[in-house]
């Protein structure tokens, strides 16, 4: 028998025992149900692939309903209740956006905002709050952690519209939409950084939401299995609009939930078929591409697509003539017949086959226009959340068919124009009040007043009613954590603050590990810890953790390690507390954010560690890091083999000079690149004093290194200047000729060898600076700047930075593995007359050994002891004749490129 092939199907050459085939099935169909023939066609597939049979593969189904009628779970609450107060928010949505856009300031700016999105899923919405959606509760027999809600940006104004008719939020709050410098405004998405007891996440930029929402659903399940909180109820329902699943990061971890069987997770993917700027596929069928990406994943995939004003057209579609008209129009008609009328889709739908035109002949244009997509029927969101909440095993994705603007009628309804649609009309205004039935008077429509009702109406009675069943209301958010830890004392970390022993060396990678191993042994904290590593634990020298802590795996480790023999063997359990990502950054990160915010989403101090090549860091997640700022996360991000000189033969892709630079745009990020382990020491212990015992919201980002040196250790009393960003680490001897020398990690000991040369070879007294935070300092020093901006009158304060070198003569030269914008920013800080020269590694990395790298970006010694001359010859203090000979000496080619262009 030869197999048929997608170019050329094979030839029916028995219609007969085809037709016997096919009855025999329709006849388990009808008689059995779908559950014994979808069994027996698995059975026949399984016989053919044994018989090596070559079978076409298609991941979708029919353009169907995945429930059947007969199938449907039937909702409880009462439907015209629930339309009604429906039909509220969709007006107090409308009009918040349309209030703040007629509203012109001065500088006649729009506020922006969207009517269409909130418009095409209210519906989802009415069953999610009313019937499914948990809040925390701890009432006896009702015990529930919450559902988490990663809500779809765009629909923000109908969110704020069902608070404000639970009195939630005030008028005045809703008027102020998108206005909130003053205090009063409600912000444009969710931004739990500006609404810090409403919304949990933040899901744009468009795509973060749902791989985000991913590695929550895994960290629950991690929490659960480590026994540190009870998770097994909860839900994450993570909302998406189709054309958001064109991020790469939408899909991009799908894989990971379906292996980890993360049956907490729902998808809810709103397919109005419109992205921003038109169609999603007008060429194509999105619902059954996704459907296929899904499906292939290992998800459970509800497709709901037609409302209940279908199913008696699909019951007497017996030759499936209907069916197939629907899998084969394209989604750019389906588009276009939502922003037409009833005898456009009478002509242009039912109209392409005779027999689906008769099929419709007893319908009216109006009939025909009112048979509505699946989003838009209660009874069917309510089957379809219902099936997905009691789906175990894996997780699930409902994708809904609905209409962009629903219920905006000419004014942007199915139309391209939708997303952007902020200002209506009066006439709009009007056809929407009329549409659903909203008692406003004329009179009163040019105002477009909001609507609530009476608080004794059954439609408030209702609404406080649901949401008192399920726990509370939502979206809401913990700001602290109930639960208080007390940090071990920095005496407990001695082994990293101490001096090494002579001879010995080790990098600031090594003090990381040693700190972290210290934590982990503290019976409190120790387990609150959460290393995550995305495939480079042996690279930063953490491989003796998996034998220590293990690594989580939900199905525990089933096979045999090929390094069980050794000590330190791959050890993965069910318990594991190591988060190991495998080569994903962004997973690597997205599970260091969930971690980050347990203190807010599970009631429980987390203590998360994510280390990582520090090039693919923020320059790669720099959106999700952002976003961790946006939710207050807390937790250490490490940037191993930091600067552009030290990770010496890996090259341009892999030399960070510049993440340092991207961490100051995060405002609750506190960032150092430390030269010495007792800085290291002191840097974690301080920030672990200011996120768990205090519940401070920041975190940290603290760069490391793979370079091996001596250790001097603490100098007692430098603690409070190095978490401040700047100490004297080895003060130069007496003489009236002097430079003060700036450096942090790596180059900080180019500074200490230039401060012998200078000595040595010019006569010249050098004050060596450790400064561990360029960032830290900048921001201080700003802040000074501010208040004597402000307080003209008061008593000017003075930068540390001006106070630290106010006792030190000299001009200043400043040199770091980052480029030299990091060091420049501290430049209006250094005291008045004295001159600053910056050193630092602009241009792109490359592969060599780390002496000709320095040499290279023109940061080494010889370069420092230069600018050291160069700098007291414009202060007058040496002849420039000595940086010429300075530069002869050390043989510093003076005619090779700048190495920005190099």
């Amino acid at each position: 028998m030869t197999a048929a092939t997608p170019q050329q199907p094979a030839r029916d050459l028995d219609t007969q025992e085809t037709r016997e085939w096919m009855d025999a099935l329709s006849a388990v169909i009808e008689k059995e149900g779908g559950e014994r023939a979808h069994f027996l066609i698995e059975q026949l597939l399984e016989h053919a692939r044994e018989n090596s049979i070559d079978m076409p593969f298609s991941a979708t189904t029919g353009y169907v309903n995945t429930i059947e009628p007969n199938q449907e779970a039937r909702c409880p609450g009462n439907i015209e209740i629930e339309e009604r107060l429906r039909a509220y928010m969709r007006w107090n949505a409308m009009a918040m956006v349309v209030k703040a856009n007629r509203h012109n300031p001065a500088d006649g700016g729009d506020l922006g905002g969207h009517i269409g999105s909130f418009a095409s899923l209210a519906h989802m919405f009415g069953a999610g709050f009313n019937h499914f959606w948990h809040a925390e509760s701890a009432e006896p027999g009702k015990e529930h952690g919450g559902d988490c809600l990663y809500i779809q940006g765009h629909v923000s104004p109908g969110v704020y519209a069902r608070a404000y008719l639970e009195g939630r939020l005030t008028e005045e709050q809703l008027l102020n939409f998108r206005q909130e410098v003053d205090g009063k405004g409600l912000s444009s998405y969710p931004h739990p950084k500006l609404m810090p007891e409403f919304w949990q996440f933040p899901t744009v930029s468009m795509g973060l939401g749902p791989l985000m929402a991913i590695y929550q659903a895994r960290f629950l399940k991690y929490l659960h299995a480590r026994g540190i909180a009870n998770t097994e109820n909860r839900k994450v329902w993570v909302f998406c609009g189709d054309g958001e699943m064109d991020e790469v990061e939408s899909l991009g971890a799908i894989g990971l939930a379906a292996r980890e069987n993360l049956d907490n997770l729902i998808f809810v993917v709103n397919c109005n078929l419109q992205r921003l700027d038109g169609p999603v596929r007008g060429n194509g069928k999105i619902v059954q591409e996704l459907e296929g990406e899904f499906r292939g994943s290992g998800w459970n995939v509800i497709k709901l697509l037609w409302g209940s004003e279908w199913d008696s057209l699909l019951a007497r579609d017996k030759d499936g003539a209907l069916r197939k008209l629907m899998m084969e129009t394209l989604d750019g008609d389906y588009q276009a017949f939502k922003a037409n009328d009833g005898a456009y889709v009478r002509k242009h739908f039912f109209g392409r086959d005779p027999r689906t035109l008769e099929m419709v002949a007893h319908l009216s244009d109006d009939d025909i226009w009112n048979l509505k997509r699946g989003g838009h029927d209660p009874q069917k969101v309510y089957a379809a959340y219902h099936q997905a909440v009691n789906t175990k095993g894996q997780p699930t994705v409902l994708l809904i068919k609905t209409v962009k603007g629903f219920g905006m009628g000419k004014a942007g309804e199915g139309k391209n124009t939708v997303h952007q649609t902020k200002k209506l009309t009066d006439e709009d205004i009007k056809y929407m009040r009329d549409r659903f039935n909203l008692p406003i008077p004329d009179s009163e429509l040019s105002k477009i007043p909001f609507y609530k009702p009476a608080d004794d109406t059954p439609e408030m009675r209702y609404l406080h009613e649901r949401r008192k069943a399920l726990g509370g209301y939502l979206p809401k958010r913990r700001v602290k954590a109930d639960e208080q830890f007390t940090v071990p004392s920095i005496d407990t970390f001695k082994a990293v603050m101490e001096p090494t022993a002579e001879g010995r060396e080790i990098s600031t990678t090594q003090a990381y590990v040693r700190f972290l191993t210290q934590l982990l042994r503290d019976q409190a904290l120790g387990p609150r810890v959460v290393p995550i590593l995305v495939d480079e634990a042996r690279t930063f020298g953490m491989e003796g953790l998996f034998r220590q802590i293990g690594i989580y795996n939900p199905a525990g480790q089933q096979y045999t390690p090929v390094d069980k023999d050794q000590v330190m063997y791959y050890k993965e359990d069910k318990a594991g507390q190591i988060l190991q990502e495998g080569i994903n950054e962004a997973g690597g990160m997205s599970s260091w954010i969930a971690a980050a915010t347990s203190y807010s989403t599970s009631n429980r101090i987390m203590v998360p560690f994510y280390v990582y090549y520090s090039m693919f860091g923020f320059q790669r997640i720099g959106d999700l890091a952002w976003a961790a700022g946006d939710m207050q996360a807390r937790g250490f991000l490490l940037g191993g083999t930091s600067g552009r000189t030290t990770l010496n033969g890996e090259g341009l892709q892999h030399e960070d000079g510049h993440s340092h630079i991207m961490a100051n745009t995060i405002p609750n990020c506190v960032s150092y690149d430390p030269t010495f382990a007792h800085e290291v020491g002191v840097i974690l212990h301080h920030g672990l004093k200011r996120m768990v015992e205090k519940q401070e919201n920041v975190f940290y980002y603290i760069t490391l290194l793979n370079e091996n040196y001596a250790m001097p250790g603490l100098t007692a009393g430098t603690e409070e200047q190095i978490i401040k960003g700047m100490y004297l680490c080895k003060p130069g001897a007496a003489g009236d000729k002097r430079v003060q020398l700036l450096g942090s990690g790596t180059i900080l000991r180019e500074s200490i060898a230039a401060q012998t040369l200078l000595a040595t070879d010019w006569g010249i007294q050098a004050d060596v600076w450790s400064c561990p935070s360029f960032n830290e300092l900048t921001r201080e020093g700003q802040d000074a700047e501010r208040f004597n901006l402000l307080h003209p009158m008061a008593t000017p304060r003075v930068s540390f930075v001006g106070q630290q070198l106010a006792q030190h003569k000299g001009p200043v030269v400043a040199s770091t593995d980052y480029m030299k914008a990091y060091a420049e920013q501290i430049r209006s800080f250094i005291p008045k007359g004295r001159t600053y020269k910056v050193l630092g590694t602009d241009g792109f990395g490359r592969s060599d050994f780390r002496s000709k790298l320095r040499e290279h970006f023109e940061i080494n010694r010889h370069y420092i002891v230069v600018a050291a001359l160069k700098a007291l010859s414009e202060e007058g203090v040496v002849p420039v004749s000595q940086v010429a000979e300075a530069i002869q000496k050390y043989g510093i080619n003076t005619d090779k490129i700048n190495p920005l262009y190099a």
